[in-house]
C-alpha cells in the first residue's frame, strides 16, 4: 500500500536523503525542521517543499510521517506526531529502538500507527548538503514493530523503504539494539579509540600511516555529539559487546607481557594465532556487494603518476577493457610523486585487466 504523501521531520543527512530518494521515485514530500534555514536548504536541494505553517488542508495531509532527528528527541517528536497527525502512520530513523519505544510507552502514545525503523546507512558528513538520493540503494532498512503496531502501519513503512531501493529486514527492538551495537556501534568506538592513539604521536610517525590505518579509522571522524546519544541510548547492549572484547584484549596483552618476559612463553604464540584466526573468521562472514554472500576478490594493483587526470585517465580504461570494479583503493607512498590504486575485480577478470592495462602503458605493482 504506496504513501502518497510523506511527511520528514528533520533535515539532517537521513532525512534529506530520504526526501531526495522519495522525489525521485515519485512521492509528494513535505520537509520541516526545528531550523527553518535547514529545512530550505534541503528543499532547495531537491528534498521536497516546505511544510505548511498551519493545518494543512486534508488533500495534504501525510500518509507517513518520517521523525529523523536526533536519538535524544526523537521519541517526543513521534509522540507529537501520532497527536498532530491522527490518521497518519509514523515511524523513525534512529539507530536505536528500545529506548524510542519506552519513551513512547511512558508517553501514553499510540503505538498501533507507529513501527519504528532503522536504515543501515549513512556517512561521515552530517547536514542536509551532504544528502544523497542513492543513500539506501542496497542498504538494509530495519522495521521494528511492536505488539502493537497495526498491519496498515508495517505495510506503509516497507514500502517506503523499499521504494528508496533498501532491502528491508524485520527484528524484535531488542533483537536489532543487540546486532547494531556489534556491527554498527562497537566498530564506531573501536575506530574512534585507535585514531585517539594517534593525537599526540609524533608527526613522523603519523606519516608513515598506510591503507590499513586508514581502513580501520575511516568512521573515526562522525560527530561526536550525535554519537554520544547513540551509545547513551543502547548502553546495556554495547557494554555486553565490549565486555566480551575486554576478554579478548586481555588474553592478548597477557601473550605480549609473556612474550616480553621469555621470547620462547609457551602458548602465548597460539593466543595471539587465534586472535588472528578469529578475526578472519568473522571477516568472512560480512556480506559481500548488495548483501549477497562474500566474494573473493582478485586485486590488481597500478602505479598512478600523482598528476592531474591520471585517476580519470585509469578508470576510462578499465571500463574500455570492460572490467567491472568491485572495490578501489587508492593510496599514496611516502615521500613518492605516485599513487598506488589497488583494484579489486572477480578473480577471472584479474588477467586480463593486468594485461589491458599492460597495453596501455600502466606499471603494475607486486
Amino acid at each position: 500500500m504506496p504513501a502518497a504523501r510523506v511527511h520528514v521531520i528533520g533535515t539532517g543527512l537521513i532525512g534529506t536523503s530520504l526526501g531526495l530518494a522519495l522525489t525521485r521515485a515519485g512521492r509528494v514530500v513535505t520537509l520541516e525542521d526545528i531550523s527553518s534555514t535547514n529545512a530550505a536548504l534541503a528543499r532547495d536541494l531537491g528534498a521536497g517543499s516546505l511544510a505548511y505553517a498551519g493545518d494543512a488542508p486534508a488533500a495534504a495531509r501525510p500518509d507517513l510521517v518520517v521523525v529523523a532527528t536526533p536519538p535524544d528527541v526523537t521519541a517526543a517528536t513521534v509522540a507529537a506526531a501520532l497527536e498532530r497527525w491522527p490518521d497518519a502512520c509514523v515511524t523513525d530513523v534512529a539507530s536505536v529502538k528500545g529506548a524510542v519505544i519506552d519513551g513512547l510507552r511512558s508517553r501514553g502514545a499510540d503505538l498501533t500507527r507507529f513501527c519504528g525503523s532503522h536504515p543501515m546507512a549513512g556517512r561521515e558528513r552530517s547536514g542536509a548538503v551532504s544528502g544523497r538520493h542513492d543513500l539506501f540503494h542496497g542498504r538494509a532498512w530495519v522495521l521494528s514493530p511492536t505488539v502493537e503496531t497495526s498491519d496498515a502501519a508495517v505495510d506503509l513503512v516497507r514500502s517506503v523503504a523499499a521504494s528508496v531501493g533498501s532491502a528491508v529486514v524485520t527484528l524484535d527492538p531488542t533483537e536489532h539494539d543487540a546486532a547494531v551495537a556489534s556491527v554498527s556501534h562497537v566498530p564506531q568506538l573501536v575506530a574512534s579509540l585507535v585514531a585517539a592513539r594517534l593525537e599526540h604521536l609524533a608527526d613522523s610517525s603519523v606519516a608513515l600511516a598506510g591503507q590499513g590505518l586508514r581502513d580501520v579509522t575511516r568512521i573515526a571522524a562522525s560527530d561526536p555529539h550525535l554519537w554520544t546519544q547513540i551509545l547513551s541510548g543502547n548502553a546495556h547492549a554495547v557494554r555486553d559487546v565490549l565486555a566480551l572484547l575486554a576478554v579478548d584484549l586481555d588474553g592478548v596483552i597477557g601473550a605480549l607481557d609473556a612474550l616480553g618476559a621469555d621470547t620462547d612463553a609457551p602458548g602465548a604464540r597460539g593466543t595471539l594465532a587465534r586472535a588472528i584466526a578469529a578475526g578472519n573468521a568473522g571477516h568472512a562472514r560480512i556480506p559481500g556487494k548488495h548483501g549477497a554472500a562474500p566474494t573473493a576478490y582478485t586485486t590488481v594493483r597500478v602505479l598512478i603518476p600523482d598528476e592531474p587526470g591520471q585517476l580519470g585517465r585509469l578508470f576510462a580504461d578499465v571500463g574500455a577493457i570492460g572490467t567491472n570494479i568491485e572495490e578501489f583503493h587508492l593510496d599514496h607512498g611516502l615521500g613518492q610523486a605516485f599513487g598506488l590504486a589497488e583494484i579489486d575485480v572477480v578473480p577471472g577478470s584479474a588477467a586480463a585487466l593486468a594485461d589491458g592495462l599492460e597495453q596501455r602503458g600502466w606499471r603494475l605493482h607486486g
